[in-house]
């Protein structure tokens, strides 16, 4: 897996909880609602993947490349109650081939500045979303890995790998979206949420 996703591996679930105590609420600062279908593309051990299927009802798809971490997001997601309408192991740029569906909603947190091919991962995901459809990439803010620090660690990708909101809307748009807007997740990360047109 990391040599498709460097530097995307999934980190010790305590400083998680550290940064981010409430999943639900940032889900909610990225505009995800009730009713909506959403993709958790990269999903990891599910630390928004189950509070999402509890937000949406189930209605959630479950994408990540590792095995592993598939099977730790189950036990999370039931752990809390809910249900996933599809698991999916396999690498994110296939996705277009693999869902059911249009999807309303995609997250991605954490991962897109490992991707290698970034613009053939966004036309991917134009391709499963249905036209309005939202395009979430959660990501840290260009501040060097020094300076974030969660339970007294330095945390994050390389500095390097970090990418600005305007980075990543010059990388996203050009396959049929329009940036909706960016949302600030103290204290170290955006959400910026894309439209599909």
């Amino acid at each position: 897996m990391d040599d498709l996703f460097p530097a995307t591996s999934m980190p010790d679930r305590d400083w998680w909880a550290a940064l981010w105590p409430r999943p639900a609420e940032v889900l909610a600062d990225l505009g995800i609602q009730p009713g909506m279908t959403v993709l958790d593309l990269c999903c990891g051990d599910g630390y928004f993947t189950a509070p999402l299927a509890g937000l949406v009802d189930g209605r959630v798809y479950a994408l990540d490349l590792d095995a592993e971490m598939i099977e730790q997001a189950k036990i999370e997601v039931e752990r809390l109650g809910g249900t996933v309408r599809q698991w999916i192991n396999a690498d994110a740029r296939e996705i277009a081939s693999l869902l059911p569906e249009p999807i309303d909603y995609v997250l991605m947190a954490n991962t897109f500045h490992g991707v290698p091919d970034k613009p053939d991962l966004a036309r991917a995901v134009w391709h499963v979303l249905r036209p309005g459809g939202l395009f979430a990439i959660v990501n840290w803010h260009v501040i060097p890995r020094e300076q974030t620090v969660v339970l007294d660690q330095p945390r994050g990708p390389k500095t390097d790998m970090r990418m600005s909101p305007d980075a990543v809307r010059r990388i996203v748009e050009p396959a049929g979206f329009v940036t909706a807007r960016v949302e600030e997740l103290p204290p170290y990360h955006y959400g910026i949420i894309l439209e599909r047109v």
